[in-house]
């Protein structure tokens, strides 16, 4: 089996010439950089999608909290009245468009 050394190349270390480099500072002192951008109506209503997009995968589709609840509160035998089932079939029909 043949084995490659990865650490050089050539006999050069690569990591050398990137370990070594010396960045000078190119601003000129005293001089102020108002550096903005702008962002067309597109893109920001892009943007937003994707934001909506990614808060609906992270919402759970089922709400156990809400759940338990209303459980618990059907177990009471003066919860359920004609008047509350009446405004439940109400709520629903128009949340359906109905």
């Amino acid at each position: 089996m043949m084995s490659i050394k990865l650490d050089t190349v050539g006999g050069v270390n690569p990591l050398n010439n990137v370990q070594n480099t010396h960045h000078p500072n190119s601003r000129t002192p005293g001089i102020a950089v108002n550096d903005s951008i702008s962002v067309s109506a597109e893109a920001a209503s892009a943007a937003e999608a994707y934001y909506l997009d990614q808060v609906a995968e992270e919402t759970p589709d089922v709400r156990s909290d809400l759940i338990a609840s209303i459980k618990e509160k059907i177990k009471d035998p003066n919860y359920l009245s004609p008047e509350r089932i009446a405004s439940t079939a109400d709520s629903l029909m128009m949340a359906w468009g109905l």
